[in-house]
C-alpha cells in the first residue's frame, strides 16, 4: 500500500467512529509471536499467516457471521 502499511491503516480504521465494531483480519507472511502482538496492538482482531488454509478462513467467516 503506498504511503501506509497495514498496521497504520488498522489504527486509522479503529480511530473512525463510523467503523466502530468492524472486524479487522491481518493476512500476512509474518507469523511470530511478536508479529501477532504487533497486529493486536494495531487493532486487528485476527492474524492469519500465508499461505492460509481455506478451512481456517471458512471457520473464521462462519464465526463472524454468527456475531
Amino acid at each position: 500500500m503506498p504511503g501506509m502499511n497495514g498496521y497504520e491503516l488498522a489504527r486509522v480504521l479503529r480511530a473512525s467512529p463510523e467503523l466502530k465494531g468492524i472486524t479487522l483480519v491481518a493476512l500476512t507472511g509474518w507469523g511470530t509471536n511478536s508479529d501477532r502482538t504487533r497486529s493486536r496492538e494495531a487493532g486487528f482482531d485476527h492474524h492469519l499467516v500465508k499461505p492460509v488454509d481455506f478451512d481456517t478462513v471458512e471457520q473464521l467467516f462462519n464465526r463472524l457471521g454468527r456475531g
